[in-house]
């Protein structure tokens, strides 16, 4: 059973680490078994800890500081959370490093993005659109709006769809594409919300929340069998 790590957020409030269920019962669903890694600044004991792992899932959470990215925080931008912003510039790195598999949910896809170039709407309506609500705290958990899969990606591959309906949580997104990655999926209002290696190499990632489809939606188990798949070989 492959051991895939798992990035943590942090309340600030209770000065502790935590992190939501279903990413814990996505993971299990499909035959992993999930470890909570814990906040470090050393790249060392970062890349200790993924030493013991076969797969990295980058959960969701709060934003990006714009600092990462060159910008100054817009008042529209949520608190940052400077030790995952450290924690997971520095998971990525080492994973990359090792070729692991990697998958990316939400603020993982926005991280990752960061962390090879990209930068981010700090907020989708201030910045980018009103055509589409961004995000859904409505139907956290159901269907918001559909997602059109870019043919030829390993995304479009995964799902076996042109078209699939996804939730939506965020208020931020992608704005400069990262060197290196490739879309994989478009909103209807023409937003980033899928990226993966335009080389092939094993990392998707994705703006919606899978985890919390995967229990009543089967087509949503997609990601995390695929991440599954990639961290046992």
């Amino acid at each position: 059973m492959p051991l895939i790590a798992l990035t943590p957020s942090w309340n600030d409030e209770k000065r502790q680490m935590c992190l939501g269920p279903d990413y814990i019962d996505a993971v299990q669903r499909a035959g992993g078994a999930p470890v909570l890694l814990s906040f470090t600044d050393s790249e060392a004991l970062a890349d200790e800890m993924l030493s013991r792992m076969d797969g990295v899932l980058f959960t969701g959470g709060g934003d990006v500081n714009p600092a990462c990215y060159g910008e100054e925080m817009l008042p529209c931008c949520g608190a940052p959370a400077d030790n995952r912003d450290q924690l997971e510039t520095l998971l990525l790195r080492c994973a990359l490093r090792r070729g692991m598999p990697i998958l990316g949910i939400c603020r993982g896809l926005q991280i990752i993005n960061v962390c090879l170039g990209g930068t981010l709407y700090q907020d989708i309506g201030e910045q980018y659109s009103h055509d589409l609500e961004h995000p859904r705290n409505d139907v956290p958990r159901d269907y918001a709006h559909s997602m059109s899969l870019v043919s030829g990606t390993m995304l479009r591959s995964i799902y076996g769809a042109d078209e699939i309906q996804v939730n939506s949580r965020h208020h931020q997104g992608i704005k400069t594409l990262a060197p290196g990655l490739k879309i994989n999926a478009v909103a209807p209002d023409r937003l980033i919300e899928g990226v993966e290696f335009a080389d092939g190499r094993p990392l998707l990632a994705v703006q919606w929340h899978p985890e919390s489809l995967q229990d009543r939606y089967p087509e949503h188990r997609a990601p995390f069998d695929w991440l599954i798949r990639e961290a046992s070989r």
